[in-house]
C-alpha cells in the first residue's frame, strides 16, 4: 500500500493510487489526486466528480464509462453526456480517472 499526504495528514491508497477509505475523501484530497493525474480541476471537472460520488452513494458501484456517459447525459444534458466531452476532461479514461479523483474504487471493467 502507498499513501498520499494532504494538509499534513496521510491517506492510504492502493497500488494504483485509488483511495482505500472512501469515507476519508474531501475536496482537498480530490485536488491532490487530480494533481497526480495531471488534471487542473475546473468547475466542469468537479461537476463530473460530484456526479460520480452521488451515483456511487445511490448505487454502491462506480460506473464504467458507457454507463457514466449515459447517466450524465440523463442528468446534465447531451452536451455533457458524450464521451468526447468526458475524454476532454479526463483524457486517460473518464470513468477511471474521475473515479480516482472522486475517491471511489476503480470501476468494474476498467483495465
Amino acid at each position: 500500500m502507498s499513501s498520499i499526504e494532504v494538509n499534513g495528514k496521510s491517506y492510504e491508497t492502493d497500488e494504483e493510487g485509488y483511495l482505500v477509505n472512501l469515507a476519508e475523501w474531501d475536496e482537498d484530497i480530490g485536488k491532490v489526486l487530480a494533481q497526480g493525474e495531471n488534471i487542473d480541476m475546473t468547475p466542469s471537472h468537479w461537476e463530473v466528480v460530484n456526479f460520480l460520488r452521488d451515483y456511487y452513494n445511490e448505487f454502491q458501484i462506480a460506473p464504467a464509462v458507457r454507463v457514466l456517459t449515459k447517466a450524465i447525459g440523463k442528468k446534465l444534458g447531451p452536451d455533457k453526456g458524450n464521451s468526447q466531452y468526458l475524454y476532454e476532461l479526463f483524457p486517460y479514461g473518464p470513468a477511471k480517472q474521475a473515479c480516482k479523483i472522486a475517491g471511489l474504487p476503480k470501476p468494474t471493467g476498467c483495465i
